[in-house]
């Protein structure tokens, strides 16, 4: 098991001047533009957060990694009475974040953080889920042991990431869904394709990491252009 957080040894400071995400910081105009540009998804992210609430009940601490702008946060934290907290690299996402769930009236912790050098005490949290970012972490499997190691005994975590065999065909029905304009869809179907789709990973890549963690095995199922990865701490 290749982490240096494990569950006896708890959370451990992220090494200085590590890069943790691939490719260009989201900081910045780029995370303004991004925030922008997915907010009409709104349903996408209703629709992730009533995942949560279908496996955990009301009162229960629930993590979201790397939760950019915040919508699915806060769109859960707008279902019921629960112990929100979202983790991100970028500062700028945690400012935009934590804007959004003050503006919605809505009570969601936002932090900046390390996906792999998670900031929180072993058995932390009910649930955990991950959303279209798995793909950009640099250390994989160290990640999936720090969600191992903050997750409560029983507890589970869904990661939820583009298919890295997903289709051009799939990609251009799924950015025309998002009603774009005709500048925004150009740009994002180019970084689905030039980016995003190179940086996905395989399914049998998924496993492989998995079984290198303490979880050891995994659930994927197909969902749209991306998958569902479930993960079950015992």
């Amino acid at each position: 098991m290749s982490t240096e957080t494990t569950e006896a040894q708890g959370p451990v400071a992220a090494p200085k001047n590590r890069k943790g995400y691939k490719g260009l910081a989201m900081e910045g105009f780029i995370a303004r533009w991004y925030s922008k540009t997915t907010q009409k998804n709104v349903e996408q992210y209703r629709s992730y957060a009533k995942i949560v609430t279908e496996h955990v009940p009301e009162g229960s601490s629930v993590l979201e990694i790397a939760p950019g702008p915040g919508y699915l946060s806060v769109e859960l934290a707008k279902l019921g009475n629960y112990k929100i907290v979202g983790l991100d690299i970028s500062k700028t996402f945690v400012d935009i974040a934590t804007e959004r769930a003050r503006a919605a009236n809505v009570q969601v912790e936002f932090r900046q953080g390390d996906v792999a050098y998670m900031p929180f005490a072993n058995e932390t949290f009910d649930f955990a889920i991950c959303t279209a970012a798995f793909k950009n972490f640099t250390e994989p499997v160290k990640a999936i042991n720090e969600i191992y190691r903050v997750l409560k005994r029983g507890s589970s975590a869904v990661i939820i990431d583009l298919r890295k065999d997903v289709t051009k065909a799939e990609i251009n029905e799924a950015v025309d869904d998002m009603e774009l304009s005709r500048i925004n869809s150009f740009v994002t179907r180019f970084t689905f394709n030039h980016g995003l789709v190179r940086s996905a990973y395989t399914k049998d890549q998924l496993r492989d990491f998995v079984s290198k963690t303490r979880f050891g095995t995994c659930e994927i199922v197909d969902d749209g252009i991306g998958l569902r990865l479930w993960l079950k701490k015992p």
